[in-house]
């Protein structure tokens, strides 16, 4: 082994692990609230990736494009996937 290789300070290492949960755990919240009524079909351009026919399915104004997605994002999507 060489003598370059740095130790690695358990306290710091923790402390940086600590921070990288907190970040993550707020993407997890944001990424879970919108889940509950973003249709889980739009993409982050608003466009339908779905492979079935959706009443809010718009055209694409570009040729050869996927549809976009014209849902409000009000829609309650829990029932849908909740069961007994």
């Amino acid at each position: 082994m060489s003598d370059a290789i740095e130790q690695i300070d358990p306290q710091e290492f923790q402390s940086r692990l600590d921070q990288l949960t907190q970040i993550l755990a707020e993407i997890v919240i944001n990424a879970d609230k919108l889940s509950k009524c973003r249709c889980p079909y739009k993409n982050r351009l608003d466009q339908c990736t779905a492979k079935f026919g959706c009443r809010n399915q718009r055209k694409s104004l570009e040729p050869g494009q996927p549809r976009i997605c014209a849902g409000d994002d009000k829609l309650d999507y829990r029932s849908a996937w909740e069961t007994s």
